[in-house]
């Protein structure tokens, strides 16, 4: 059975996401989806490249990941197949697969390519039907002749301060913060340090868990992908504290 993965800013209300699972069953039928999200941000690809980067490597070998997010960047939009440690990643040609991964060999990317006009859903299911049946990825298409890349939000860093971004707001209204642990411990070297965020009081402390700190309370930890996030114990610190996402979070550290 092939796994596929779909990551889509397809949404739930309306039939895009049964169209393209139902497309896909029509060419190969033996398939079991695993859906990332269809709720990603209208356009936003970076929001899709947080989603997928953090799930990729759970998937077994011989997945084939789906990421369908701002499908139609020009009047001639192309899509891409390429594959990486075994397994393999469709979507459109628009910088997203940069944002996941920031090594890819242009020269290892084909162009999906049946030669003719179809469907958004035929050109997914025509090849996922291929690579499902042990077809290279040689004959889906040509090596593309530009691939298009983006650059990440990062951090800006000095030797005293981290000025960082709110990557994400998830369910539950928790701040992800584009700053790993590693980058933060290095640049912290064993010094004290302040999060700014809005006009409060700053956090001094990192948790290991949520129960760290009293219901009601502000904290600031990294979680299971490696982020800093803020949050509030048992409350939702988007709306609470009024932090949005791309909005500025300042490190200071001092001895």
């Amino acid at each position: 059975m092939k796994i596929i993965s779909l990551t889509t800013d397809f949404g739930i209300a309306d039939y895009f996401v049964a169209d393209l699972k139902a497309s896909i069953l029509s060419q190969y039928a033996d398939i079991q989806f695993v859906d990332v999200s269809h709720q990603i941000a209208s356009h936003d690809i970076m929001q899709a490249a947080y989603f997928v980067q953090n799930v990729h490597s759970s998937f077994p070998i011989g997945t084939i990941h789906i990421v369908a997010v701002y499908n139609y960047y020009e009047p001639k939009s192309k899509f891409v197949a390429f594959e990486r440690e075994g397994q393999y990643y469709l979507g459109p040609n628009n910088g997203v697969f940069s944002l996941i991964f920031d090594d890819i060999d242009p020269a290892q990317v084909r162009e999906i390519d049946f030669g003719i006009d179809i469907s958004l859903t035929s050109i997914f299911s025509n090849a996922v039907a291929l690579i499902s049946n042990g077809i290279p990825l040689t004959d889906i298409g040509p090596v593309i002749d530009e691939f298009h890349t983006k650059l990440p939000i990062s951090p800006v860093i000095t030797q005293s301060q981290i000025r960082a971004t709110v990557l994400h707001i998830d369910h539950y209204n928790n701040a992800i913060i584009n700053i790993t642990k590693p980058q933060f411990e290095q640049i912290r070297n064993g010094r004290k340090f302040e999060i700014y965020y809005k006009q409060t009081d700053p956090i001094r402390h990192i948790c290991l868990h949520y129960g760290e700190v009293a219901v009601g309370e502000v904290l600031a930890l990294f979680d299971s992908t490696g982020y800093l996030v803020i949050a509030i114990n048992m409350d939702r610190a988007s709306d609470q504290l009024n932090l949005i996402k791309n909005e500025t979070i300042q490190i200071n550290f001092y001895d």
